[in-house]
């Protein structure tokens, strides 16, 4: 199949998943609705309304067991991206605290789960900001209040763009050592370790590269930063080799990335 032809269909694909997110029967999902927008997820949704920071919320773009993405407008017309965390996930507080836990910017955060979720959203917020300040293409983060982070959306007309997992890069090779400059640049620049790096949470979009799902991203301080960035390691050299790549060896993406050789 020539490359024009894959990319029509790949164009269909998008279009046909778009449809079926904006076209979902929300009244059999009666529970998961109710309890993503709680009295108070509405009440902040309608303050950004009110605020101007999006003028409109459309259909789900993805939804998983933390959160869901919806899409959402401006005024002027732009996308946006509209994250909101689960309030009610018990199995999402035990994960989160882990990454909480040993965050120096999160100190004496309150146990419960609304506090730890409000918690959550910020931590993402600011790990975006962090990636965005040093020249690392993440979603732009726009507003964060509770359990809400207003984005940039990463995608056209309600369809977000695949993840490197839906759809392979073209020149895996380039992608490679663009993930690697990024991950070197997040470690002694933003000093911070992303933490569940993989073909899952790396697009490409208008031919760059964007990293996305900071949530769970620590500081380079943190306990967990050396495990965790070895495990992003494997993560991605897993994927690439599977591209045909020829991949560093572990050992040496580590030292590339934070200038140390690994701890024995």
């Amino acid at each position: 199949m020539s490359k024009v032809r894959e990319r029509i269909k790949r164009k269909e694909q998008n279009i046909e998943r778009r449809d079926r997110m904006l076209t979902h029967d929300f009244s059999s999902e009666r529970a998961t609705i109710e309890e993503v927008f709680d009295q108070s997820t509405r009440m902040v949704l309608f303050s950004f309304l009110k605020s101007g920071v999006i003028n409109e919320v459309n259909g789900v773009v993805n939804a998983g067991k933390e959160s869901r993405v919806y899409w959402g407008k401006t005024k002027a017309g732009e996308d946006r991206a509209v994250k909101i965390y689960l309030t009610s996930s018990a199995e999402f507080k035990k994960g989160m605290l882990r990454y909480i836990e040993g965050d120096y910017r999160f100190k004496n955060v309150k146990r419960d789960t609304r506090a730890l979720i409000t918690t959550w959203a910020m931590k993402e917020f600011k790990n975006l900001e962090a990636a965005n300040n040093v020249k690392i293409r993440v979603p732009k983060p726009i507003a964060v209040e509770r359990n809400v982070v207003i984005m940039e959306f990463i995608g056209k007309d309600g369809v977000s763009a695949p993840s490197l997992k839906e759809q392979p890069p073209e020149n895996p090779e380039k992608t490679y050592k663009q993930l690697l400059t990024y991950m070197k640049r997040l470690y002694r620049k933003a000093e911070l370790v992303h933490g569940d790096l993989s073909e899952y949470n790396l697009m490409i979009w208008k031919g760059k590269l964007v990293m996305f799902d900071m949530s769970q991203s620590v500081p380079t301080s943190h306990p967990l930063a050396d495990f965790l960035l070895n495990r992003d390691i494997t993560n991605v050299n897993r994927f690439f080799s599977r591209q045909g790549v020829e991949v560093l060896p572990n050992e040496e993406v580590y030292k590339q990335v934070t200038g140390k050789n690994v701890k024995s």
